[in-house]
């Protein structure tokens, strides 16, 4: 993997892993267009591990209140919100593991993803803030973070609409959907950096990997920091489209077996 690769690969994942499109759908995408099909689970890791940098630096005071008051009821809604993706992940570990190296779903994950923020956005709008969220709305919200471990299916896309359909304002629906995906991230990398270690390291030069890990940075804090501003004011019909453009020609490509 050169140098370039490893940038552009480090912006695709620092801005989809926020904005609601897909980021592992987009990085599979991303190593197929360059030829990495086999560079794997250790530049996924490293990727996501930019954008665990990112997400903790953005809400580094909301983090800091946790570890002052480890009983706040900001550590209560994480821990619920958490729990959704905890169980159906380790439960079907092997079998998502699957149909993230195929990617045979992809195509119709990217149409369904559209399809939640379409239908989401055409809710009426809510008014509930932070210090309104329940831990009903927090386990809602997690179930549907659990249903974005399929490869193209949009987590930050799913969490939203689900903060949208309880009521949530929009702002804050964005807001607690990347901060509900900081211990989901910084799980998976956990179990990716265990994995990676136990099947050893794949042949990625430490200067490309380290390029990826800032550029995934950088961009994962612009991305989470621009949606939460855009979505004030705008709609998410915009993504709904794109993803459904993009679903659309991956299904066309493996139909042909192009892809």
């Amino acid at each position: 993997m050169s140098i370039l690769e490893a940038i552009i690969l480090g912006i695709i994942q620092g801005l989809t892993e926020f904005l609601p499109i897909s980021s592992t759908g987009h990085l599979y995408l991303g190593r197929n267009l360059f030829g990495l099909k086999d560079a794997g689970l250790l530049l996924d890791t490293m990727m996501h591990f930019g954008t665990l940098i990112a997400i903790l630096y953005f809400y580094r005071e909301e983090f800091a209140k946790i570890i002052r008051n480890p009983f706040h009821k900001l550590t209560l809604l994480l821990i619920i919100g958490t729990i959704p993706a905890v169980v159906i992940g380790l439960t079907f570990k092997d079998y998502f593991e699957e149909i993230s190296k195929t990617g045979v779903t992809i195509g119709w994950e990217f149409l369904i993803t559209g399809a939640f923020l379409w239908f989401a956005d055409s809710i009426k709008k809510g008014s509930k803030k932070m210090e309104e969220i329940s831990w009903k709305d927090a386990l809602f919200i997690g179930s549907f973070q659990a249903a974005a471990i399929f490869p193209a299916i949009s987590r930050s896309g799913l969490t939203i609409a689900a903060g949208l359909f309880r009521k949530l304002d929009r702002e804050t629906a964005a807001y607690f959907s990347f901060l509900l995906s900081t211990p989901a991230i910084a799980g998976a990398v956990f179990l990716q950096t265990v994995e990676v270690a136990q099947v050893g390291r794949e042949d990625i030069s430490l200067t490309a990997l380290l390029v990826g890990i800032v550029s995934s940075c950088l961009f994962g804090y612009f991305a989470v920091k621009w949606l939460i501003t855009y979505l004030k004011k705008h709609s998410l019909r915009m993504f709904a489209v794109y993803v459904w453009i993009l679903g659309i020609a991956v299904l066309i490509l493996q139909h042909f077996n192009l892809f």
